[in-house]
């Protein structure tokens, strides 16, 4: 039994190592640096904060597996003791393990390593399955997208793109060349599930999509449309979210919320290389701000808008293949209402290198920053 044992294991490496023979592998590093100076609730502060970036993506036929794994540090002994760092201490995967080290102290600074995607899974003509710790892909808009329950960007932060992942399965089956299905099940932190349902069509003249999200404490029923304006060359999209969540009233009370949101936005691109994109923000219900610091846990967090009425403008500008420019304007239209405009100019220096100058103003403070970002 022993060397059977021994003979089978020996054939199953040697599948393995021919297998790993046929397949190929792309492994890039990246490393983001910023230095900031911005504004917290009692001073102004001046940090660096840096991310190194692993990533390593497996091909095999129609299999494929990705990790990406980020070394985080942040140096500047005022912004880790401020209270505003104190948020981002709180700020966590919504996963059954945990995606991320505590964060390790020194004397000015702290760092902490992540894990930021790891998953495989099969592809072909018809099938796609994913399962592992991934980014799921909802909604239309650029600045908002009230249909994505579960890993939306953030538009106020430093970098939008940069979410949560989920740990859980997913499927889409390409019922035809127009149409298509995907099926999310997810594992919550608190060992819940939530799972998703959507149905993706092309109808002659636009993308219709309608979306569903089931949890315990969360209910939504939205659509997405994404068409071309005629021969205009504009292009319109809207989506919208039914949702009904259970949300912290006080520490020790929680109460079923239901409320409607919706964007609606167009994008048109100038042959001079000008992109302007509009979108607007309606939310039938507000919340405060005391209300969206008591439930930054919730999975609805992002729907948690401080006003009725939003409104938002981009427009990019390429001067040429190394200098890029764009220009982020949000406006609140409630009573007490503010504004955000984040401005940045982006010089690429060759394929490794490129250099950032931006600012987030905000009317509770400002923020300004130089990035570096480094590849190989």
């Amino acid at each position: 039994m022993t060397g059977l044992s021994l003979q089978s294991r020996g054939v199953f490496f040697l599948l393995v190592l021919i297998s790993l023979s046929h397949a190929e592998f792309a492994n890039r590093i990246e490393n983001s640096n910023f230095t900031i100076s911005q504004d917290g609730t009692d001073q102004t502060y001046l940090y660096n904060y840096d991310r190194l970036r692993f990533r390593t993506d497996y091909t095999h036929g129609a299999f494929f597996a990705t990790l990406i794994a980020d070394g985080v540090n942040y140096y500047g002994e005022d912004y880790v003791n401020s209270l505003d760092f104190q948020y981002i201490k709180l700020q966590k995967s919504d996963t059954l393990f945990k995606t991320q080290t505590s964060l390790s102290d020194y004397s000015n600074g702290a760092s902490y390593a992540k894990l930021y995607r790891l998953y495989g899974g099969y592809e072909d003509d018809a099938n796609r399955l994913v399962i592992g710790l991934q980014n799921i892909a909802m909604g239309v808009g650029h600045v908002w997208t009230p249909t994505n329950i579960f890993n939306p960007t953030n538009i106020y932060a430093l970098e939008p793109d940069e979410t949560f992942g989920i740990f859980g399965v997913t499927y889409t089956r390409h019922i035809s060349d127009t149409s298509q299905i995907t099926l999310v099940g997810s594992q919550r932190e608190d060992d819940s599930y939530k799972f998703a349902l959507q149905y993706k069509a092309y109808f002659d003249f636009a993308d219709f999509a309608i979306d569903g999200v089931y949890s315990d404490d969360t209910k939504m029923l939205g659509y997405e449309v994404e068409a071309n304006l005629g021969e205009t060359g504009i292009e319109v999209r809207s989506e919208g979210a039914y949702i009904k969540s259970k949300l912290k009233q006080t520490a020790l009370t929680t109460e079923e919320e239901e409320f409607f949101q919706c964007m609606v936005g167009a994008e048109y691109a100038f042959v001079d290389g000008i992109t302007l994109t509009g979108e607007a923000l309606y939310s039938s219900k507000k919340f405060s701000y005391a209300q969206t610091l008591l439930n930054h846990d919730s999975e609805i967090v992002p729907n948690l808008v401080n006003s009725h009425l939003y409104t938002a403008l981009t427009l990019s500008y390429s001067f040429n293949i190394y200098l890029d420019a764009s220009l982020l304007y949000i406006e609140s239209f409630d009573d007490g209402g503010d504004r955000y405009i984040a401005p940045n100019v982006t010089y690429t220096l060759n394929d490794y290198n490129a250099l950032t100058a931006g600012a987030m103003l905000h009317d509770s403070g400002d923020t300004y920053y130089l990035k570096w970002v480094f590849s190989f």
